[in-house]
């Protein structure tokens, strides 16, 4: 990853073809002041920036998104706004030479921090220097009741990947569900199956079936890769009753399990086990189907 000078510069780049003088001007002088270590004009100007740079979308272009990428592997600003980017800006300029003394200039903002600046802090995350220093500041931001919040840690976010232990990891993506926002955005969200989460999931589809709950199809991603004999028999049944989104989930499981039985099992469904083979099926059409159904 790019040092936080070489960040903030790359980033900065970015705003001269979308704000005007005055902004840049405002921007450059806060990001100086607080580059001297004044912890006053990055508290004052990190609330102030809306005001001065306005909301608008950031929107990279294609050459913008693969600087990103050379920059920080994972990372794509793109759904940002331009306020977001100046905040990531102004909080990397400040001195992080101490990083006993920056974890706590960050806790302060944070502690303080309304929605809005919260979302810019938690999705600076993976840009901040000692990755390892940000791990329980990153799990206190997945139990946050606020969703905006919460998908800004768990959403297009590399950190959690990176960075989480499992039963870290498995909290996030379980509160995914229970919140009702996508796996899709979550990165890492395949790579990052294990063995428990996977029973985790099976007791949270139980506990959703017997309280007569719909059970989210994405749900079953997480299922495939370790399945066992309880989560075969249930993906037997959700291939076979479901919806036509759990229909779809429960063939990607299967197609992707180390069980066993799963070829078996899915062979029992020739509609679905034709386009998996076809390619047809994916967790972009699933989710498509789920909003549809």
């Amino acid at each position: 990853m790019s040092e936080p000078a070489a960040l903030v510069e790359l980033m900065r780049s970015w705003l001269n073809s979308r704000l005007d003088s005055a902004a840049l001007a405002w921007i450059d002088d806060r990001v100086q002041a607080i580059a001297g270590g004044d912890k006053k004009a990055l508290y004052l100007s990190f609330g102030l920036v809306p005001r001065k740079v306005g909301k608008g979308s950031l929107k990279l272009t294609e050459r913008e998104c693969n600087a990103a990428i050379a920059a920080r592997h994972e990372w794509n600003p793109d759904r940002w706004s331009i306020d977001q980017l100046v905040r990531s800006i102004l909080v990397l300029s400040f001195p992080s030479d101490d990083i006993d003394a920056y974890i706590k200039t960050l806790d302060q903002m944070y502690s303080t921090g309304e929605v809005g600046e919260l979302i810019a802090l938690y999705q600076t995350l993976p840009l901040f220097p000692n990755q390892p220093a940000h791990i329980l500041r990153a799990a206190e931001g997945i139990r946050t009741n606020i969703k905006a919040v919460f998908c800004a840690v768990a959403h297009h976010n590399p950190f959690p990947s990176e960075q989480f232990s499992d039963d870290q990891w498995n909290q996030m993506i379980l509160k995914c569900l229970f919140v009702e926002v996508s796996l899709r955005p979550v990165i890492g969200v395949d790579e990052r199956a294990n063995p428990r989460l996977m029973t985790m999931l099976v007791d949270f589809a139980h506990e959703r079936r017997a309280a007569h709950r719909p059970i989210p199809a994405e749900l079953w991603r997480g299922v495939g890769t370790y399945a066992d004999d309880r989560a075969i028999a249930d993906l037997k049944i959700v291939l076979t009753t479901g919806t036509g989104a759990e229909r779809q989930a429960a063939a990607l499981a299967l197609s992707t399990s180390r069980h066993p039985a799963a070829k078996s099992v899915l062979a029992e469904a020739p509609e679905q086990a034709h386009a998996i083979s076809a390619g047809e099926y994916s967790w972009r059409t699933v989710a498509a189907a789920e909003q549809a159904h």
